[in-house]
């Protein structure tokens, strides 16, 4: 398999941490009730308290057989459409242009790419999955390119083969600046409201979603 190689960055440089997000902004993914995937559970991050990075707590459950592993998850570019094709999310956030190869080494993740959450932090390591990190090169606020509120979150096979999708949905606080949009940086304007989420029949899950994030952060801290 294919290893880190020190020293790879981006063909913009290495990330940069994100020092200005706006506390109390959250958003979640929740996995969808798929007939073609059995994982359920949702991904979710929340600006830290200092506006330095993202806190992530994620808890997922029903992967397959383990040999088809190590499993891992991505914050991909674009939002998961309608109907569910995870393959129209495209490829992994990545605004230094560093691409997916060498892989990401956990030990520089500035040299990695922004989404690559896994690769930063490690794969799936169990079923059910429990795990709660900071990520410093995420941004809770609309405009930098390192934003991941109007993205999506894709589960792998070691081959990439993709298990299941979800956008992203604030589910908390005001991620946009006093007036409601924010420029992104290719001087557009983005509007506060995030796409359309793909849910299947996991909206349910909306209602309690903020007391499981807290006891799962309370459990791994």
């Amino acid at each position: 398999a294919p290893v880190p190689v020190p020293g790879v960055t981006g063909k913009l440089g290495d990330a940069t941490i994100v020092d200005d997000n706006l506390a109390g902004v959250t958003y979640t993914a929740f996995l969808p009730n798929s007939t073609t995937s059995n994982l359920r559970g949702f991904v979710a991050g929340t600006s830290n308290a200092n506006g330095t990075g993202v806190n992530f707590a994620i808890s997922v459950s029903g992967f397959p057989n383990p040999s088809l592993g190590p499993f891992m998850y991505h914050i991909h570019d674009q939002p998961v459409p309608a109907n569910g094709n995870c393959t129209a999310t495209l490829a992994h956030l990545d605004p230094y242009v560093r691409g997916e190869q060498p892989p990401c080494d956990p030990t520089h993740p500035e040299t990695c790419q922004s989404g690559d959450l896994s690769g930063k932090h490690g794969n799936v390591t169990g079923d059910p999955f429990n795990t709660a990190f900071l990520d410093l090169f995420l941004s809770t606020h609309q405009g930098p390119a390192s934003f991941f509120g109007n993205r999506s979150i894709v589960f792998h096979t070691s081959n990439a083969t993709r298990l299941t999708c979800a956008n992203f949905t604030l589910t908390s606080g005001n991620s946009t600046s006093s007036n409601g949009t924010s420029s992104s940086g290719n001087g557009t304007v983005v509007g506060s409201n995030p796409p359309a989420p793909f849910l299947g029949g996991a909206a349910t899950a909306f209602v309690s979603a903020g007391a499981i994030i807290a006891g799962l952060v309370a459990f791994l801290l």
